[in-house]
């Protein structure tokens, strides 16, 4: 084998056809509300963590438990990326009526491509926080709010962070 490319054999990198069950996929007891998404700082260095913060509120009338997914796209790579990767998530029980402010770290790890090595760069990524993947379509409503940060620097390995 010859061609170690993952464009078309796995759902990261299909391009604009969507998986059949995405991750996240499912029914919920209740409904959710996604609101007050923050990145902090909204600007950072290429070495950085990401803090990462999200009110989950249970509309429903039942308690219910939220499965909290965070996904990061890049916007411009210098090399082939998925569409979003998967970089936190979190079960949440939510009382019926209540919410809950969760913060998440996406470390600079993360956020490293494949070069040759595992490199970071610098540009402009977009993170969404919702109970599925962006632009999913589910018969259970669920929103996916969406927030972008900058990385400033030059790209360096990872290894040298």
């Amino acid at each position: 084998m010859e061609n170690y490319t993952m464009e078309g054999r796995t759902y990261r990198y299909y391009g604009q056809e969507a998986p059949l069950y995405p991750f996240g996929y499912g029914l919920s007891y209740s409904t959710f509300r996604y609101r007050d998404l923050v990145l902090s700082p909204p600007v950072l260095p290429v070495c950085a963590n990401l803090s990462v913060s999200v009110v989950l509120e249970n509309t429903g009338l039942r308690d219910s438990e939220e499965v909290v997914q965070l996904y990061l796209r890049w916007e411009q790579s210098s090399v082939p990326v998925p569409r979003w990767q998967l970089v936190a998530f979190r079960r949440v029980a939510v009382l019926a009526g209540r919410e809950a402010k969760l913060s998440f770290q996406v470390l600079a790890e993360q956020r490293a491509v494949w070069a040759q090595d595992w490199r970071l760069e610098p540009g402009t990524f977009t993170l969404f926080a919702g109970g599925q993947q962006p632009g999913q379509k589910t018969r259970a409503p669920s929103e996916v709010l969406s927030a972008r940060f900058s990385v400033t620097g030059t790209a360096r390995p990872l290894r040298l962070c």
